[in-house]
């Protein structure tokens, strides 16, 4: 993924305005659409995203306003009810109807709401949001805030610097990953920039204060994953429980050694939790 092009779909829903957004889609057989966290890109996703291709089709989104996607027209607000009919309207372009939806952080909230809504066939979540106290919450943000000031405060020329040693690396992604060594120089300069220059970032976490925002639905009819890694920093590992308590059949999954994003800290574990909740949807 990390020489590739990405592919501009343009949406035309009905009713409402369009929007374009960036992905990347490989491999053939049942659809699984990745969905990243804020200020994240769909690279975030690489490590997985050749072994989930080997058995099915998947497809790598940038949400709109981060990434390579483009911020959403005038007054096309960005929260939970205006971006989850948005995604089922690019999976309606895409020729896909009913993916199994894999999301990390923001993405982990947006695909359960997909699955609240009938838009996915099963769904893995992995550290979602929407499952915190409100001292959490402004933790978390908070956390948040100062990565972006932190971004937009360098210049990439000294990004690229500081991403070529591993104590660099740690210093820009120690937040969202536990193993920040593993990540390569030049994807941690990637997602620096997508952090920084992402036009929906301010608007999305603006969205997310409030009581509004929390998941409080059960998923009786679908699979559901929750993964949460030990060792995640941003979102503590104990809303895992209170995942589990809102969606009593959801399979709680603990990701040890993993940060917040843990497709990178652990791929082969990630992928291998993926593909068990996929498995049985498509059975």
């Amino acid at each position: 993924m990390t020489t590739a092009t990405a592919s501009a779909l343009h949406v035309s829903p009905d009713g409402r305005p369009p929007f374009t957004v960036a992905y990347e889609r490989k491999g053939a057989g049942e659809p699984v659409v990745l969905l990243h966290g804020i200020g994240h890109h769909y690279q975030a996703w690489e490590p997985v995203f050749s072994v989930l291709a080997a058995s099915h089709d998947v497809i790598a989104l940038d949400l709109p306003g981060f990434g390579a996607s483009p911020a959403l027209p005038d007054g096309v607000p960005y929260g939970m009810t205006s971006v989850v009919p948005l995604l089922t309207d690019a999976f309606a372009a895409l020729g896909i109807e009913r993916p199994h939806v894999v999301g990390n952080s923001l993405g982990g909230l947006l695909a359960l709401e997909l699955g609240l809504t009938g838009a996915a066939r099963s769904v893995t979540a992995l550290s979602p949001a929407g499952f915190w106290t409100e001292a959490e919450r402004r933790y978390a943000f908070g956390v948040l805030m100062g990565m972006r000031a932190g971004a937009k405060a360098l210049p990439q020329p000294a990004v690229e610097a500081l991403a070529r040693s591993a104590v660099g690396r740690a210093a820009l992604t120690s937040s969202i990953y536990a193993r920040p060594g593993r990540r390569s120089a030049a994807a941690v300069a990637a997602e620096t920039r997508a952090l920084r220059e992402a036009p929906g970032f301010s608007a999305t976490l603006a969205a997310g204060r409030g009581p509004g925002v929390l998941f409080r639905h059960d998923l009786p009819d679908i699979p559901v994953t929750i993964g949460w890694g030990s060792r995640d920093r941003l979102l503590l590992p104990r809303q895992g429980v209170r995942a589990k308590r809102v969606i009593p059949g959801a399979r709680l999954v603990r990701l040890p050694g993993c940060g917040h994003v843990p497709m990178n800290d652990d791929p082969a574990l990630v992928a291998r939790v993926i593909l068990d909740t996929v498995a049985p949807a498509a059975a």
